[in-house]
């Protein structure tokens, strides 16, 4: 925790070939944070990028300094947004933590909402959703649409998780309730959001949402294929399974 109790806010940022978006997404991060007058750090956890993103974190943590960028590199093939999130929380000394993409699909300007929200409801977890209030999706085409509207409903149906929006990976969780729940998820790629929130159900940690604008990637290429559809579904048999 920051001197004098305040809150301090970690935002982990799992990376590969973002060269082009890093910039970008560390600039607005860093703006909003302080015209919102919130303690941060940038935790950048590279997975073995091969178009040069760790030289441009090296120079981010040069332009912002070593105390708010904090550039740690995994090489792994199996490596999923889990595996960085525990890299990422061993070097995190804040006391929430934000997941977030770094293709700018998601926008810094929704972090002080979440901020606002846990307070006001004292959350564990605040999450960010697609399908409530204002929130929407741009940029995608019908087919991407009607997948992650189809994941939502069938998952909504089989484990009624409290929580409209299961797949985003856009939220903010107490420290320790995000090490907590890393403990028990077992699942990877699209499925690991998903059974986050229905852990969190299960420990009777408390969620909140805050409607958001999901943009589709500006740069590089979008990593959702056939095989992740296919281990969504696997995936979420399992939980039902399980649950």
């Amino acid at each position: 925790m920051a001197a004098g109790g305040a809150d301090k806010f970690s935002v982990l940022l799992p990376t590969y070939n973002e060269r082009e978006n890093l910039p970008l997404v560390v600039w607005l991060l860093a703006r909003t944070f302080r015209e919102s007058g919130n303690n941060f750090e940038i935790i950048i956890i590279d997975d073995g990028s091969p178009d040069g993103t760790q030289e441009i974190a090296e120079q981010l943590q040069k332009i912002y300094g070593s105390d708010k960028i904090v550039m740690m590199e995994i090489i792994s093939v199996l490596s999923s947004s889990g595996t960085a999130y525990i890299h990422g929380m061993k070097h995190a000394t804040g006391n929430f933590i934000v997941i977030m993409d770094a293709d700018l699909s998601h926008h810094p300007k929704f972090i002080p909402e979440f901020i606002r929200k846990q307070k006001e409801g004292n959350f564990d977890i605040v999450s960010g959703t697609r399908y409530k209030g204002n929130g929407g999706v741009y940029g995608w085409d019908l087919k991407r649409k009607l997948i992650s509207r189809g994941a939502n409903f069938i998952t909504q149906v089989l484990l009624r998780p409290g929580a409209s929006d299961l797949t985003g990976s856009f939220r903010l969780y107490r420290k320790e309730v995000l090490q907590k729940l890393m403990e028990k998820c077992v699942s990877k790629g699209y499925v690991f959001q998903m059974e986050m929130i229905v852990r969190a159900r299960q420990l009777g940690y408390t969620i909140g949402e805050v409607p958001i604008s999901f943009v589709d990637r500006v740069y590089g290429e979008s990593k959702l294929g056939g095989n992740e559809i296919v281990s969504f579904l696997k995936g979420l048999l399992t939980l039902f399974a399980t649950t």
